[in-house]
């Protein structure tokens, strides 16, 4: 069969390879080579793709023409694998941090965080009429309970009725698979008590945080966007994430909406509705972690948690216009989060601003006391974002070919919103060079499609046909890759970080936009089927693949929109460890957008005075 092996790329030595601005290396964009499928035709495509031999033949040719052959498969390197991205803790020196005892509680952390708020975090709450559109807090929401204005008791009945109002057919926006009025209730009389004795936990007692349905949270059960994974692993336990916010009192509302197994990045789930962007709700709101993102950004919490496998908290971030944070493998205990992806996916955060991004991530960061994955402690820096501004000699590395590999509206917002950083605080753009960048996006896809169908491999035979259908493309798809494929894509990971390295040596981040592409439409022929857009889909992933592939911390913030008003995110990279840093330059960047941020057409007031009767604002389009 020698006339089936196609020539594989012989790769540079790292050693040898121009990371510098006049490098040789060519910039080799997404190769994707599928049609976009949906109704008739997905169907058609699965069942070609399950028939023996017809449908290996195909799933070889797939890999051919999209280049997993050439860069992967016959590829030849000098490098070693590196199978997990699990960096040694190295205490990095931040700027205007505070540091973090890991023995603390997670209300302690929590109450120290508060320290690092600008004092414009502590103004009391205002109507908004004359000011630009801003989400409420998590201090907005503890300054109202503290008045005894408002009560969690009152926030919840609104949350419910809100939630009742987003399911008729007028919205349909699927922000949750499940979530239970009873158990809201319950927990914000708890929280209305606390506060009525003078003694709520935190800021975070009474605000409602929503949890996706990858992550374990009682009395939910976790589905992983299935409709028989909770049948065959049962939740039995809240995740160490989940624990740590219900320590700080937050009302755990549900378990929102995803794209099914995390094997997609439209957030369109046919066994519960796809997620709707709440700036246009014919369009995506992204994936994975979709509903997270459009619940955060139609103002029904402040806070929400994701996983992020591929971009998935990031990505759908950027497409609803909000703050998303994924922090360095293992800095957030993965335990209780279901294991699709143990290598690359992440549990992260998603927020109405910075600074409650900020707040979570004090919550539920650290390793659990009783199980260290490293020698020492790892120390949590907190960043002081009262003196952001004051931070000077920030370098920001920038590969120019990569980074203009997007839509214009994405690169022109973009290119002038980072000017607009350089220029006010005089930090400094390092041009660079960041090599065989499709080469790891397509290592990262063989990764974490081997790890999704090897974790899901005992289930599968018995439940395959009650996958979606795209799903089940995927499915077949990820169960094609070879035990020296994924090898060898390890290989790429290990060349992939040291490239990384010598580029953080030059600078302190790197900088890029968050997604190719804006929010595309959701087409009525994908509701019942799911769809396959991989040309999409590349786009929209373009930019995450670092941070999970590498296990290196990311952030996006919204900077801005395009021609019709959806919204753009610039993304910051860091080095192991930098989360501080990398959420003081989210900060100064949010402070130079917000004046130009939008409500979305789609959003619920939870904060309203007593006095005012309107909760909920929606255009339907």
């Amino acid at each position: 069969m020698e006339f089936l092996k196609r020539k594989g790329v012989v790769y540079t030595p790292v050693k040898d390879v121009d990371l510098g601005p006049y490098s040789t290396e060519f910039y080799l964009q997404a190769n994707v080579k599928a049609p976009r499928m949906t109704g008739l035709l997905v169907k058609i495509f699965t069942f070609l793709l399950e028939f023996p031999i017809l449908g290996t033949l195909l799933l070889f040719i797939l890999k051919g023409n999209n280049l997993i052959h050439r860069l992967i498969t016959n590829a030849e390197f000098e490098e070693s694998p590196l199978f997990v991205p699990l960096h040694d803790f190295e205490d990095i020196e931040e700027k205007e941090v505070k540091c973090l005892d890991s023995s603390l509680s997670p209300p302690e952390k929590v109450h120290l965080a508060l320290d690092c708020l600008p004092k414009t975090s502590e103004e009391t709450l205002d109507d908004g009429t004359n000011s630009p559109f801003c989400r409420w807090t998590i201090m907005d929401y503890a300054k109202a309970y503290c008045s005894g204005d408002i009560t969690p008791i009152m926030v919840a009945e609104r949350f419910i009725a809100a939630i009742d109002e987003s399911t008729k057919p007028a919205l349909q926006m699927g922000f949750f698979i499940h979530y239970s009025a009873d158990d809201i209730l319950r927990q914000a009389t708890e929280s209305t008590l606390r506060y009525q004795r003078g003694e709520p936990i935190s800021v975070l007692d009474g605000v409602p945080v929503a949890i996706k349905d990858e992550i374990d949270c009682l009395p939910y059960p976790t589905t992983g966007g299935t409709t028989w994974l909770h049948k065959e692993r049962p939740c039995q336990d809240d995740a160490c994430c989940v624990k740590r916010l219900r320590l700080c009192g937050a009302i755990l509302v549900g378990k929102t909406n995803m794209h099914e197994l995390g094997s997609g990045t439209s957030g369109i789930n046919p066994h519960y509705g796809p997620a709707r962007n709440p700036y246009d709700t014919n369009k995506i709101a992204g994936g994975s972690s979709s509903g997270s993102a459009s619940l955060v950004s139609a103002g029904l919490c402040p806070v929400a948690l994701g996983v992020d496998g591929g971009g998935s908290v990031r990505m759908p971030a950027a497409l609803c216009g909000v703050v998303g944070l994924k922090p360095t493998f293992e800095r957030i205990p993965h335990d209780g989060v279901l294991p699709l992806n143990w290598t690359v996916g992440m549990v992260g955060i998603l927020a109405g601003t910075v600074e409650d991004a900020l707040i979570a991530y004090a919550a539920i960061s650290g390793e659990i006391p009783y199980f260290h994955t490293f020698s020492v402690l790892t120390k949590i820096n907190l960043p002081r974002l009262s003196l952001t501004k004051s931070i000077s000699g920030i370098k920001l590395a920038k590969y120019g070919k990569w980074f203009d590999d997007c839509s214009d509206d994405v690169r022109i917002c973009c290119t002038k919103t980072l000017n607009k950083l350089q220029d006010q605080y005089n930090w400094k753009i390092v041009d660079v060079t960041i090599p065989e960048i499709e080469a790891m996006r397509l290592a990262h896809y063989t990764t974490i499609g081997s790890e999704c169908s090897t974790a899901l491999d005992s289930f599968k035979e018995k439940n395959f046909a009650e996958l979606g259908w795209d799903v089940r493309v995927a499915q077949s798809i990820y169960g094609a890759f070879s035990g020296l494929e994924y090898l060898k894509a390890q290989r790429i990971r290990n060349r992939q970080l040291q490239f990384h390295k010598k580029i953080f040596v030059e600078a302190d981040v790197i900088v890029s936009p968050t997604t190719g592409v804006t929010a595309y439409p959701i087409q009525d022929d994908a509701l019942k089927t799911g769809e396959l857009d991989y040309v999409n889909g590349a786009a929209l992933v373009r930019y995450s693949i670092a941070g999970n592939f590498l296990g290196l911390p990311a952030v996006t913030v919204p900077v801005g929109f395009d021609r019709l008003g959806l919204p753009i995110g610039l993304q910051f990279i860091g080095r192991p460890w930098s989360e501080a840093t990398l959420i003081h330059l989210a900060f100064a960047m949010q402070g130079i957008c917000m004046s130009e941020y939008r409500k979305p057409k789609v959003y619920y007031d939870l904060l309203r005075r007593k006095n005012s009767s309107n909760s909920m604002s929606f255009e339907a389009n």
